[in-house]
């Protein structure tokens, strides 16, 4: 009886270990993995074209190309993770009503655009540069702005060379994946999500092969010498207030902060509307003349 206790003691202690461990990956591989979707056509009221263009990330881009008063610029926006250049449509429409031309398009491995797994930035700072080159190709002479909101706008931070854009505007920036994944995993598990953090962090290399130290764009933002327009959500805990405040910080002037009051991690122009439109225009007015 005794020995058959000391195997079932022994057991537990070699199988739970297993099983947590396998959780965690599976875990890690859920949020990894990728999130293609039918995008379906671009909506009747913005007149423009399916675009698509080869990425360094491997992937070939698709996306939707709206051509607005020549002279005017080009604005890319550039969409969260797992979700896709639909996200973006109001956006679209606000600014092509203001004259501008607006390039959506979803990262590799979201939307229409195929890829193995989302990188958190890394492949997908490719893609940033991929839709810099076409619009300059496609659009010669067009100043060039940029919205990047969560994933879109740590893209755009993490891209090497750095992106050869006249302004940009990103919304609920990370600074640091580490804090990322740690933000995350606190606000749904509390106490017990930050026991975790370096078991997901750990996953990044054998997983992606990328090391953590690559994911930070608050060493990035700093090389950033174009107008900057940050926006960040006073409530946000995926990205807290306080992270946005360190990454403008970090960043060389020309810059200015825009902090939306009492709003969470969500979709700030859908939140604020009429005052995101207000700053936005004004700042692209601006900085794209």
């Amino acid at each position: 009886m005794k020995t058959k206790t000391k195997l079932s003691i022994i057991s537990a202690l070699i199988v739970l270990p297993l099983v947590f461990f396998t959780l965690i990956w599976l875990a890690g591989t859920v949020l990894s993995h990728s999130v293609n979707r039918t995008i379906g056509a671009l909506p009747p009221d913005l007149k423009g074209r399916n675009v698509s263009f080869p990425s360094a990330s491997g992937a070939t881009i698709h996306g939707w190309l709206v051509e607005g008063q020549a002279g005017k610029g080009v604005i890319l926006l550039m969409h969260g993770v797992r979700d896709s250049r639909l996200s973006m449509l109001d956006r679209a429409r606000f600014l092509s009503a203001a004259g501008y031309s607006v390039l959506l398009f979803d990262f590799q491995a979201h939307g229409a655009s195929k890829g193995e797994q989302i990188t958190f930035g890394y492949l997908e700072s490719r893609d940033v540069q991929a839709a810099v080159q076409f619009v300059r190709e496609t659009l010669p002479g067009e100043k060039i702005g940029i919205i990047g909101v969560s994933l879109g706008g740590a893209a755009t931070l993490l891209a090497e060379p750095k992106i050869e854009a006249n302004a940009i505007a990103i919304e609920m920036v990370y600074p640091t994946i580490r804090q990322a994944i740690d933000n995350r995993l606190r606000h749904y598990l509390s106490g017990l999500g930050g026991l975790l953090t370096p078991l997901f962090i750990a996953q990044l290399k054998p997983r992606l092969g990328i090391a953590p130290e690559v994911l930070q764009p608050i060493n990035k933002v700093g090389s950033l010498t174009m107008p900057k327009l940050f926006i960040a959500a006073a409530e946000d805990k995926h990205t807290p207030l306080a992270e946005s405040q360190d990454l403008f910080n970090a960043a060389q002037e020309p810059k200015e902060l825009w902090v939306v009051n009492g709003a969470a991690h969500v979709n700030l122009h859908r939140f604020a509307k009429q005052e995101y439109e207000r700053r936005v225009l004004s700042f692209f007015a601006q900085t794209l003349r």
